[in-house]
């Protein structure tokens, strides 16, 4: 269907009509100067004047111009037919920590070791494509928290965003686990009360921010906002040195019981994902998550058309300009104005004298 966003912009077809009947024409005034070639004007003039179709079409030409930007002043666009969104669903929000430590090598894929980042994205990313119905954010975190993907129904755009976020790309020396609740937080309060949903995944401890990971979730607590964290890393991995193996704890700085916490606080739980197997089960446990009715909603796609007609307008005026100028008459004096030609006649009129 198409519609017009100014509408009114429509009441301004009449002004050139109006300039034309109320404004006062110009005084004629007299030329003060020899003009030599005065002759050759007053004949183009008259040439012109003659050409009364030529004059009535450039008339038709300017009132078209002055129709097609009056139509692209009201903005025409064009409205699709009504799409449902889907009327279920939550709004969830991932926080995902990026920090350096996120590179530890300790997660076993198969028959090789991989990095818990990389484990992240394989894991998450299929989460997120699963949360159809689900309105999804991104905030990444490493020194500083920061929102990556605002809450949007655009799954594909989160997981590419998700896929896209390496380390490094935030100052990835400590961990800021209470400001990327806070800023989650920000961002969930106004959404329908018993859909605010955050998972937040890490595998350190709070380290930096402004906010402590207590407060945040005491606030986030007041907002009925429910908090699944999620705590990465092997509990132990071999490493081989000049002095041979040895075992360590690659996971000895998760900070569980300040997680735990946080979640339990909320309505939420935490998890603790010492492999893929477990980080899998994990989404898939939160895959499992009650649904909640919301406000059903529609909207129409719109496509906006206004560059056609203003298009179509600048179009017109420059070949409107290009038909204008005499280019016959301008040749015809060049080649009159050549120094090295005469007029005819001028040599006979030399030989009689």
């Amino acid at each position: 269907m198409l519609e017009f966003t100014w509408p009114w912009a429509f009441l301004l077809l009449p002004l050139p009509l109006l300039v034309y009947r109320l404004m006062a024409r110009a005084p004629r005034q007299d030329a003060a100067l020899y003009v030599p070639f005065f002759n050759m004007l007053t004949r183009l003039q008259s040439d012109s004047e003659n050409l009364t179709s030529g004059r009535l079409l450039t008339l038709i030409c300017c009132l078209l111009v002055w129709l097609l930007v009056v139509l692209a002043a009201t903005r025409p666009q064009w409205l699709g037919e009504p799409v449902q969104l889907p009327s279920t669903g939550r709004d969830l929000m991932l926080a995902v920590d990026i920090s350096g430590s996120m590179e530890a090598q300790d997660m076993i894929v198969g028959s090789r070791q991989a990095s818990r980042i990389d484990v992240v994205k394989a894991v998450v990313g299929d989460f997120v494509e699963r949360r159809e119905g689900d309105r999804l954010g991104l905030i990444l975190f490493a020194a500083h928290a920061y929102i990556q993907a605002p809450l949007t129904f655009d799954r594909k755009v989160v997981g590419e965003l998700l896929e896209e976020a390496d380390i490094g790309i935030i100052e990835e020396s400590a961990t800021a686990i209470g400001d990327a609740i806070g800023l989650s937080v920000i961002h969930l309060r106004n959404r329908p009360e018993n859909s605010r949903v955050l998972v937040l995944l890490t595998d350190g401890v709070n380290n930096a921010g402004e906010v402590s990971p207590e407060q945040a979730g005491q606030l986030a607590r007041t907002e009925n906002i429910k908090i699944y964290t999620i705590g990465i890393g092997a509990d132990q991995i071999t490493q081989r040195t000049f002095f041979g193996a040895r075992t360590i704890n690659p996971s000895a700085e998760l900070d569980e019981a300040v997680l735990t916490r946080i979640a339990e606080s909320t309505g939420g739980r935490y998890f603790r994902a010492r492999d893929v197997s477990d980080l899998v089960e994990i989404y898939e446990e939160l895959d499992r998550l009650e649904t909640i009715e919301q406000d059903e909603q529609t909207y129409r796609p719109t496509r906006v058309l206004f560059h056609w007609p203003l298009g179509a307008a600048m179009l017109i005026s420059f070949l409107l300009a290009l038909i204008s100028i005499p280019w016959l008459s301008l040749s015809g004096r060049a080649v009159l104005s050549d120094p090295n030609e005469q007029p005819a006649g001028t040599g006979e009129a030399l030989g009689q004298e």
